[in-house]
């Protein structure tokens, strides 16, 4: 927007905020008569000086504008030659002459990071952060005699977060509302409304600049003082100390609150009160209130190493470059010649940031790699860590080697019935796989003959805490919390091309751990598996909110836009007590959690997974596939364990915002109270399930036997949405029953590896002597039993499918969930529409449902009047991932397939902004 008053303007300043706010004053419409910068450094121009040569504008760069405290003649001659009206001074480090100041018609102003009086100085920003300050911001005041004392024009301010250093508080609003701030106080002065508030004296402060020599950190303060003291130098000039007898500079530091838990090697720092400790994480250091703070970067003898590595350092040989990779090598030498123009030639040991390198310069010299290997993802810090140009190359060949120094996964494998097929039996906690809490274990079962697979570690309510600890992090401090979207999308890609490498042994494995037959858990446990997070992959960078008209509100000029943001800080849990399909339960939950974010912000849900105590091993090997897709950690963890001892933690855990559960509406009801007392946390459910399945004499009647099997003895049974109960209009009630039974003495019952087996056993012995004992029920109530009823004669599991008609509505086997493998045929008057539905709807359940009829207008009628979250017609079972997926009434709520699913992981705010 061009103002009526444009000025001629001076611009005195350095810097890509320099640059910034001569660009906005040019967008104004104001003239830039005149640029004056520092003198080129290393043969590069400053980001100011390029951006104003470009445009023809006039730029000047003297060395100095005073000599012995007077100004230079010639210079302040030149200055005046330019006419300016107005002096504006963003991030000025030179000493500007009163002459120069006082000349304008309309003088200077200049952009001080720090709300003055507080922290006038050169080194504001550090200053605010070492003392600890809440509240930083900026000032643009009127240039006087003084120290940053001139009357005030403008002032804005933001919070500090705990772990703000200068970089992120600089990036996050110095930087950006300073440019707007200044070019704001510009169009104050055009208009005449500038205000000139004298600064008060109350709450004045000047610290000197920071200096190398004047950072070293005095051990004998509290935690939080040594964090205030590290981030509040961070990066420059750098908190340190002496290790080793060697000066070490410490990065990237944050309050922690479990560090005398830490495990590690120690490490003697002279003056501490104690030794800190090097761990996975970074170096623990503690304060004298013997709390504890957390270093990632070190650096020492002219490198930065990652603060985990310490004791690693320098023992890495050189590798050996392929010719593929000295030809790469040699296309990033080219590189660095174009950024470092200055330099006539890439040695070795060419040092980046000492041959004249800036900040920017690190963000183009990653994109170049991500253009020559995309494969080679770089982060700004990799760059930081690796100056010279022999250490840069030796990073990007490991990491393209997938030898980037990251910590081996290490998995106690247990191998399977003299197989090959190795499956890791710990916990996975923040990334590792590791013993339970106490070395507790117990044995999970084969059911195809009652042996023993392995002992697995069962989890205890320390490690549950440690789970959420670790996920809590990943979410505010980890790598996956920073990642672009688009980059959380490929990750997710990616793990599910590792999953499809190892299709056939997953599938194996859910055959082994659950009796489930091999050719289904291929196609519909894997396979819908791997389909899920491709779906929700490409989720990752498309959600977003909505702008909406609001009409009551007066004035008129209004805008209200909703935001979709995560539900909370704390990280989302899922809990799993199914006892099958759990991989396929594992990706319906987890790829919809890891997609959910916010894309502005970049924030992704880190998940626990807890239960699977039956059947745990398919979620156990699939952590060990994320962890070597990549996956960040703390992101996921699984924790086999107790619903009673585990879940209950889990859902009276205040640092939980949602929890997910599936599994029984008695525990389902359990889970909610708890979540409601603890704390409100978002609770989604899926619980158990009746869901009629309606047959018209006027279907197809071979298609209605073919799915009318499929949708009872699908996975043997052991199907949340298996059709709990079949009604058959009466004319074709005994020939559906008859063919049904045909069908069923086919089956195949038998080892679920073997691949023409139809029919494998149940998964736990509990579930079988429950199956007996409801089919025991039926009997006793009066229902027909027309085929099965019994345990197989062989060892392990085995249920046979099992049939009942003549099945009343009062009977328990005509209300009650089997879970298994039993058919239960009502029969109803033909004509009789309404008396159908009301009898299929008489439940507490509304998991599914499904109605088989040629005439288009009655499967309309009855699939709106079936209350079920799912309706198939003409067909059952057919989920998709992108089809939302959740029950009505006592079988839960909240959705876990396509788009709806991405709103059980966030919530929407509301922004009105009046214009």
């Amino acid at each position: 927007m061009l103002h009526s008053v444009r000025m001629k303007i001076a611009v005195i300043g350095q810097s890509l905020f320099g640059q910034e706010v001569y660009k906005e004053l040019r967008k104004d419409g104001h003239t830039i008569v005149g640029v004056f910068t520092i003198p080129d450094k290393d043969g590069k121009a400053d980001p100011l000086a390029t951006e104003a040569e470009k445009d023809g504008v006039p730029v000047f760069k003297f060395p100095r504008w005073r000599v012995k405290s007077q100004a230079i003649p010639e210079v302040v001659s030149q200055y005046r030659d330019m006419g300016a009206e107005l002096n504006v001074l963003p991030f000025c480090s030179q000493f500007i002459p009163m002459e120069v100041i006082d000349h304008p018609k309309h003088g200077s102003i200049i952009y001080h990071p720090s709300l003055l009086p507080r922290h006038r100085g050169a080194s504001a920003i550090n200053w605010t952060l070492i003392h600890g300050d809440k509240k930083a911001g900026f000032t643009v005041f009127w240039a006087d005699d003084g120290l940053d004392t001139g009357p005030i024009l403008l002032q804005k301010e933001c919070d500090v977060e705990p772990n703000d250093t200068v970089n992120t508080i600089y990036k996050r609003f110095l930087f950006p509302e300073g440019v707007k701030g200044t070019v704001e106080a510009v169009r104050l002065i055009a208009e005449g409304k500038a205000p000139k508030i004298t600064q008060p004296q109350e709450g004045a402060t000047y610290e000197g600049i920071q200096k190398k020599e004047g950072a070293k950190i005095d051990w004998n303060q509290s935690a939080e003082a040594l964090h205030n003291w590290i981030r509040g130098n961070d990066k420059v000039p750098g908190a340190w100390a002496e290790v080793d007898g060697r000066k070490v500079t410490f990065y990237g530091s944050i309050l922690v609150d479990n560090g005398t838990t830490a495990s590690g090697q120690p490490l003697e720092i002279s003056g501490a009160s104690r030794p800190g400790i090097v761990t996975k994480a970074g170096l623990v250091l503690f304060g004298n209130d013997d709390k504890a703070l957390l270093v990632k970067n070190l650096q020492f003898d002219g490198k930065m190493i990652a603060a985990a590595q310490y004791f690693r350092s320098g023992s890495s040989a050189a590798v050996e470059l392929t010719e593929e990779e000295k030809t790469f090598a040699e296309q990033m030498r080219a590189v660095w010649k174009s950024i470092l123009s200055n330099v006539s030639q890439i040695e070795d040991s060419t040092d980046f940031f000492k041959s004249g390198a800036a900040s920017m310069d690190v963000v183009r010299l990653v994109e170049e790699v991500k253009l020559r290997a995309s494969s080679c993802q770089l982060q700004n810090e990799d760059v930081y860590m690796n100056t010279t140009f022999q250490d840069f190359i030796q990073m990007c060949v490991r990491k393209l080697r997938g030898e980037d120094d990251e910590e081996e996964l290490v998995v106690d494998y247990k191998t399977i019935n003299n197989m090959t097929i190795k499956i890791p039996h710990q916990l996975f906690i923040n990334g590792e796989f590791v013993d339970a809490e106490g070395g507790k274990t117990y044995k999970t079962i084969n059911p195809t003959d009652g042996t023993a697979i392995c002992d697995v570690s069962l989890a205890q309510i320390s490690d549950v805490d440690k789970a959420v600890a670790a996920a809590k992090e990943a979410f505010e401090e980890g790598e996956w919390g920073k990642m672009n979207p688009r980059d959380r999308g490929r990750l997710i890609y990616k793990l599910a091309d590792l999953m499809e490498q190892h299709q056939e042994e997953l599938a194996t494995i859910e055959a082994i751990d659950s009796g489930a037959v091999y050719t289904l858990a291929l196609k519909t446990h894997v396979g819908m598996s791997i389909q899920t997070f491709r779906y929700f992959a490409g989720w990752c960078d498309k959600i977003q909110g909505s702008t909406i008209p609001i009409n009551q509100a007066r004035p008129n000029r209004n805008l209200t836009f909703t935001k979709k943001e995560p539900i909370g800080q704390q990280p989302v849990w899922e809990l799993e007590t199914q006892w099958s399909s759990n991989l396929l339960r594992s990706a319906s939950t987890l790829a919809v959690s890891l997609c959910s974010l916010n894309p502005v912000e970049c924030i992704q849900r880190p998940v626990v997974c807890v239960g699977f105590q039956v059947t745990p091993l398919t979620a156990l090997k699939f952590a060990e596939l994320a962890a070597r897709a990549g996956l960040p950690k703390g992101v996921l963890n699984i924790l086999p364990g107790s619903g009673a001892l585990v879940g209950q933690r889990l859902s009276d855990h205040p640092d939980v915002r949602k929890l997910g559960f599936t599994g029984s509406t008695e525990i389902g009801k359990h889970i909610m109270k708890s979540c409601a007392v603890s704390n409100v946390k978002k609770v989604s459910l899926e619980l158990g399930g009746k869901s009629p399945l309606i047959i018209f004499s006027d279907c197809d009647l071979d298609k209605a036997v073919r799915m009318g099997m499929s949708s009872v003895f699908f996975n043997k049974g052991e199907n949340c949405i298996a059709a709990g109960r079949l009604f058959v209009e009466d004319t074709i009630h005994d020939q559906f029953v008859k063919k049904v039974v045909e069908e069923v003495k086919k089956m195949k019952i038998g080892d679920p590896l073997d691949r023409s087996t139809d029919h494998g056993p149940q998964n736990h012995k509990a579930h079988l002597d429950k199956l007996v004992e409801y089919c025991q029920t039926g009997v006793k109530e009066g229902a027909t039993l027309v085929y099965g009823g019994k345990q197989v004669q062989r060892p392990g599991f085995f249920f046979e499918p099992t049939v009942f008609t003549d099945v009343q509505d009062h009977m328990y086997i005509a209300k009650e969930e089997s879970f298994g493998p039993v058919m239960i045929i009502s029969k109803f008057k033909g004509g009789d529409v309404d008396d159908v539905l009301r009898r299929a709807n008489a439940t507490e359940y509304g998991l599914a449902s499904g109605v088989f009829t040629r005439d288009i207008s009655k499967a309309l009628y009855v699939s709106e009047r079936l209350d079920a979250g799912t309706v198939f017609v003409n067909t059952y079972n057919k989920t998709d991932v992108a089809a939302p997926f959740g029950g009505f009434k006592q079988s839960g709520f909240g959705k876990d397939l396509g788009q709806d699913a991405l709103n059980e992981y966030l919530k929407t705010k509301a922004v009105t902004i009046e214009y």
